[in-house]
């Protein structure tokens, strides 16, 4: 008894060493909805929270500590009947930086466009290979972007495996009339192009290696190599500003500037002057909608 005991305890001991990837707060938003049951939207919260971080999306052990953190905003916009919603949803996660207790915002990407039925008893099931329902191909659709662009950031296109069952889902999802999911030209700024560009294109390649140049070799190993990482960072941004001139307002490219701006405007401002200038030139092109943060970077 003793022994099995023991046993017992190791394997509760090792499952608590290892853990799903992702870990993941999602927030509703439920101003808008036209309900006085406001207990679904709790239930709503709890249920995709643990959709996502409840379950094995790869094949890779993580420890606890390195589970992708996230955060996911989801808008009701609109009940036109009971049990069907209408939302928006923000997509956010970040990365670690070596050396430091530093998160980089990696990903920052704005779903238009989510219709979803909801029930309190609804259990949630997914399928790589059929679509189901417009819940879990979304939700499972954003957890294999969130892990293909983390290993992105770690490894040379190491997002490959996972970008590639983002874009089945993708195809799976055609079937459907929910909105998001199609190639419609009236809207660039879906799942199907974001996925498109992540996966397909090769116009697109450059914008993955600059995860991986800004990140690997860019803020981590800003400690102690500043002037190699500056010069990779800036390397980075030529990369996407390379991509946007061949494919301008591309959505990877601005998907990368959305989550990337603000931690540019600051750390640039310690870099070597000629790689801030260089920086400038190549930013005000690529994203001039923030021009005046990276005029900032020349004062220092």
């Amino acid at each position: 008894m003793k022994h099995i005991l023991l046993i017992l305890t190791f394997i509760t001991l090792a499952d608590q060493l290892m853990a799903q990837e992702l870990n993941f707060t999602v927030t509703i938003n439920s101003d808008r909805a036209r309900t006085q049951e406001r207990e679904v939207f709790e239930t709503m919260k709890n249920t995709f929270e643990q959709f996502l971080n409840g379950r094995n999306w790869t094949d890779d052990e993580f420890r606890p500590a390195e589970r992708i953190k996230g955060n996911m905003l989801i808008t009701i916009n609109d009940m036109p009947q009971v049990g069907l919603f209408n939302a928006t949803v923000q997509v956010q996660t970040v990365r670690p930086i070596y050396g430091t207790n530093y998160e980089s915002l990696i990903f920052n990407f704005a779903d238009r466009s989510w219709t979803f039925e909801f029930l309190d008893s609804q259990p949630l099931e997914f399928n790589r290979n059929t679509f189901l329902n417009n819940i879990t191909s979304l939700l499972a659709y954003y957890a294999y972007v969130a892990i293909g662009v983390d290993y992105d950031s770690f490894s040379p296109r190491g997002g490959d495996p996972y970008f590639e069952i983002a874009s089945n889902i993708v195809s799976n999802a055609q079937q459907s009339p929910r909105p998001g999911w199609s190639q419609s030209p009236s809207d660039r700024r879906n799942r199907y192009w974001l996925s498109d560009q992540l996966y397909t294109s090769q116009v697109m390649v450059p914008v993955r290696d600059a995860y991986y140049l800004y990140h690997r070799k860019g803020l981590d190993l800003l400690g102690n190599k500043p002037e190699e990482a500056y010069k990779n960072m800036l390397e980075a941004i030529k990369k996407v500003a390379s991509a946007n001139d061949a494919q301008p307002n591309s959505i990877l490219a601005i998907t990368f500037m959305d989550a990337k701006s603000d931690e540019i405007s600051k750390v640039f401002k310690n870099a070597p002057m000629d790689i801030r200038k260089e920086a400038v030139d190549v930013l005000l092109k690529v994203d001039p909608n923030n021009s005046r943060k990276y005029n900032d970077i020349l004062k220092g």
